[in-house]
């Protein structure tokens, strides 16, 4: 289920024969798309670029970056003009638009092939890529990039955490982590949030606080670290090449995000799971894998963040970040 916002372009996108759910015509501020969608459930959103009040500032397009999903946007772009240049593709990229074009064919083509970062990779290149490149054929793009945005990565170990039932504990388990690794192992460790401010409650400055449009650029400015932990949130899966995937199985939280979405599990098979915040047994652990069909990576039990005594050795091990002899 779909559905188109549009303006000045209307008439390209006329001949699209897809299901349309809600449909939105004229110019409108930011905060009201996301106001209007942020909690309406549909596939993809067609967005003319023109229906963007303000447009021309490119601050306004962010904000729909962070509120909301953009993975399942498709943004129809004015042909020509600084609309087709490098610079202005390198910043949608940089937010998290992967799916972009300026005609009716290139909307058709992306409702069932949509772009990861991987297909857009030769749009803004990078020095040290943090995921193996596969470019999208050519005929697909909006416009040739003749000096691509240069942002250089330092090679390090970057792991990202994110939610898959609600509050199932990334952003307290990241800090612990990084306190654990500086104080006990001696490992210098940077923490980042994306798209939210939760690090404010724990008082600490060295923890970072970013949105989507920023990730890359504070990636590169990450030199000297020999960890970067990330609490994805809503961050595109493909910007982060390791990931676990955190789940507090108690019953009404399972329940929610089958009630939300029922094929949830099902892409989630053969990624790493790690039971958090988890008061069950070990067979608990096992019969709930069988019963959803997941690979159960770890469990990590609750524990005292105000506690100084190490408490993640287990999963540190498990994860490879640190080394127990026997």
């Amino acid at each position: 289920m779909n559905v188109l916002i549009t303006n000045k372009q209307e008439s390209i996108l006329s001949g699209l024969d897809v299901e349309i759910i809600k449909t939105m015509r004229g110019e409108f501020d930011a905060e009201e798309i996301i106001g209007t969608f942020s909690n309406f459930f549909f596939g993809r959103m067609i967005l003319d670029l023109t229906a963007i009040r303000d447009y021309n500032n490119i601050s306004n397009i962010q904000k729909l970056s962070i509120g909301l999903p953009v993975e399942k946007i498709i943004l129809v772009l004015p042909s020509g003009g600084e609309y087709s240049s490098n610079i202005f593709l390198s910043k949608l990229i940089s937010m998290g638009f992967y799916n972009f074009t300026t005609n009716l064919e290139g909307v058709k083509y992306l409702l069932e092939n949509p772009n990861t970062y991987k297909d857009v990779a030769h749009l803004q290149q990078l020095e040290t890529p943090i995921q193996p490149a596969m470019i999208m054929p050519q005929e697909h793009t909006t416009t040739e990039i003749e000096s691509p945005q240069v942002i250089s990565i330092p090679q390090i170990r970057i792991i990202g955490f994110k939610n898959i039932t609600d509050q199932a504990g990334a952003t307290t388990l990241i800090v612990r982590m990084k306190k654990e690794l500086e104080k006990y192992h001696g490992l210098n460790v940077k923490a980042i949030e994306v798209g939210k401010r939760d690090f404010t409650y724990f008082n600490d400055n060295t923890l970072v606080s970013i949105n989507k449009a920023e990730f890359l650029p504070e990636l590169s400015r990450s030199g000297g670290y020999d960890l970067v932990l990330i609490d994805m949130n809503d961050l595109d899966e493909n910007s982060v090449s390791e990931i676990y995937y955190l789940i507090e199985p108690s019953i009404i939280k399972i329940n929610k995000i089958v009630k939300r979405d029922r094929e949830a599990f099902n892409r989630l098979k053969d990624k790493k799971i790690v039971i958090n915040k988890s008061m069950i047994s070990n067979d608990d652990i096992a019969e709930f894998a069988g019963e959803s069909g997941l690979k159960i990576f770890s469990a990590i039990r609750p524990f005292n963040d105000r506690s100084n005594d190490a408490v993640l050795t287990n999963f540190l091990t498990r994860i490879g970040v640190i080394h127990v002899n026997n």
